[in-house]
């Protein structure tokens, strides 16, 4: 299949519109257990297109985890670097995948440090233009294409960095919503104990 052709079966495996997801004021974020709805930013529409293709040549999910992995990905291959904006809701992201499963990420980051991404402008318009035909083109293009510049233990700094501010941004949001969360449920008539268990989420490679 072409590139536009693996997009299409990626949405459709998602059950998912662009058309309505432009339309929408937020969109719905992990964070912990907690979908929180943060706000539909015009980034996000910029590099979303990029963000699923990545998800594609990585073979990352969009589950919890997997948008943790493909967040520490993208961080690794310098995705702060292309847009500041756009490394924070990486790191929103990448906060969850560290409380589930912190070694992933390190292992997903790393992968990254030896990758490229889609966010830089000329690549963004090589994949407007149909520049590669097929997803093994391109994962030959992307994926551990270069040696990681740094050694392991500035990588190792720059990760922690990162998972520091993670956490920060993680509380920011975690916290306000669980507890507006719990005063919404105990107001709906539930108990301290079910206002508060995490609710349980198998994971799922077209979960949004």
């Amino acid at each position: 299949m072409t590139l536009r052709e693996e997009l299409a079966a990626f949405y459709r495996r998602c059950g998912f519109s662009d058309t309505a997801d432009r339309q929408a004021c937020t969109v719905p974020v992990y964070t912990g257990c907690l979908l929180v709805p943060l706000p539909n930013i015009e980034t996000r529409h910029i590099y979303l297109k990029y963000h699923d293709l990545h998800h594609i040549v990585t073979g990352y999910s969009t589950g919890r985890i997997g948008e943790g992995e493909v967040s520490a990905w993208e961080l690794g291959t310098g995705s702060m670097l292309n847009s500041p904006l756009l490394g924070t809701m990486n790191l929103i992201a990448l906060s969850t995948g560290l409380v589930l499963q912190p070694k992933r990420m390190w292992r997903a980051f790393r992968r990254g440090c030896r990758s490229r991404n889609l966010y830089p402008l000329a690549m963004r318009e090589r994949i407007d233009a149909d520049h590669w035909p097929d997803l093994p083109a391109l994962r030959q293009e992307l994926l551990e294409s270069r040696r990681d510049p740094l050694p392991l233990a500035l990588r190792a700094i720059e990760f922690s960095a990162y998972a520091t501010l993670a956490m920060l941004i993680h509380a920011l949001i975690a916290i306000p919503a669980m507890i507006t969360r719990v005063i919404t449920d105990i107001s709906l008539g539930y108990s301290f104990i079910q206002a508060v268990k995490p609710t349980r989420r198998t994971e799922r490679y077209c979960a949004r």
